[in-house]
């Protein structure tokens, strides 16, 4: 079973930005259960997340596999992430953008983390 983190826990990002490429080897059913932990914030801001691909970890995929909805607050946000009809990805890459409004700094703050599970193929055949 397939597991891993696009983002590690703890990570702090006041911006722009993207992670490190997490390698799918060992993926059987193509099929991922991404979990998007925010964990602290500062108020009057929002996140937004995408999922990339990629087939070699280098040159990335031209528009976005998934995308979280936007997060203004706390919490754990799945999403499932299905690359059936991408057979070639190899790779996975989170991007994300933080923008902050109102009163205050103007730089925003996210801490959060997203983990990628696989879902077993015998779960997708009872579905």
């Amino acid at each position: 079973m397939f597991e891993g983190h696009l983002v590690p826990q703890n990570t702090v990002i006041t911006g722009k930005g993207e992670s490190n490429r997490l390698e799918l080897s060992g993926l059987q059913s193509r099929v991922l259960l991404l979990v998007l932990r925010i964990t602290n914030i500062v108020e009057q801001e929002a996140l937004d997340v995408s999922i990339w691909g990629s087939d070699d970890g280098s040159a990335w995929s031209d528009k976005a596999l998934a995308a979280f909805p936007q997060k203004f607050y706390r919490g754990e946000h799945p999403l499932l992430l299905d690359l059936t009809a991408s057979p070639g990805t190899k790779f996975l890459r989170a991007r994300w953008e933080a923008n902050r409004w109102g009163r205050g700094p103007e730089t925003p703050m996210f801490e959060f983390s997203i983990s990628a599970h696989e879902v077993p193929v015998e779960m997708l055949a009872h579905s």
